[in-house]
């Protein structure tokens, strides 16, 4: 699942690959929490998971949140 969220980041987000690492923060990563708003949205457009921007800013890391959207099954 962490490769899945890394290409979204990498993609729309235009994140550096090589700062998309599991330890990483969204801070880190600069999104803000309008990003997240719309990680959310393409999330569940992209792979059929629904996650709250409240959910997904509530981890604490990108490992973490990849692990959330795993556990609400999303494909790998």
């Amino acid at each position: 699942m962490f490769t899945a969220l890394r290409d979204i980041l990498v993609g729309p987000f235009k994140v550096d690959p090589e700062k998309v690492t599991p330890e990483a923060t969204l801070e880190q990563l600069g999104l803000d929490s309008l990003s997240v708003v719309e990680l959310s949205l393409i999330l569940e457009k992209d792979l059929g998971v629904s996650v709250t921007d409240d959910e997904l800013l509530q981890t604490p890391t990108i490992g973490a949140m990849a692990e959330l959207i795993g556990e609400r099954g999303a494909p790998v």
